[in-house]
């Protein structure tokens, strides 16, 4: 067993609940996230594709499971603002679609830019395919769970 697997499991086993969850993906039924969505630990899903999870659709769509998309290069650079301790940051991803409903923008050099809130968690860990310094990322938040998988582009 890998070991984000066995830390999923030992969440699961923990009963808490009510969890913000940050990953590139919603697992799929029965194995990473789609354990904890099994048992409804998850109350917020912070992701850019949820499409394997049939449980995370059934949730979603009867309006038990919060959501919030992110195309993946923004959830990247979110969750390494929050590390970094950076706030915020403008970027063009998203401008001019749902991705930037109610959210500030602002015109730099004639473009418009759509801002991001960083992201921090309380606990991390990563599913790393080698391991290197920057599989881990860590940052305070409540309740949140940053689950990523290796290699980012670009890192």
């Amino acid at each position: 067993m890998r070991n984000s697997s066995a830390l999923i499991e030992a969440l699961r086993d923990s009963g808490v609940n009510g969890l913000t969850c940050i990953s590139n993906n919603a697992g799929v039924d029965d194995f990473g996230l789609g354990l904890l969505l099994q048992t409804r630990q998850i109350k917020r899903m912070v992701s850019s594709y949820v499409g394997e999870n049939k449980e995370f659709e059934r949730q979603y769509l009867n309006g038990e499971l919060e959501l919030e998309f992110n195309p993946q290069g923004t959830l990247a650079e979110r969750l390494r603002a929050g590390g970094a301790g950076i706030p915020a940051f403008f970027t063009r991803t998203g401008v001019g679609t749902v991705v930037a409903e109610n959210k500030e923008t602002r015109e730099f050099d004639g473009q418009t830019y759509v801002m991001e809130r960083a992201l921090r968690a309380d606990v991390s860990w990563s599913r790393p395919r080698r391991r290197t310094h920057r599989a881990i990322w860590c940052s305070p938040a409540p309740r949140a769970i940053s689950i990523l998988k290796w290699p980012w582009p670009g890192l």
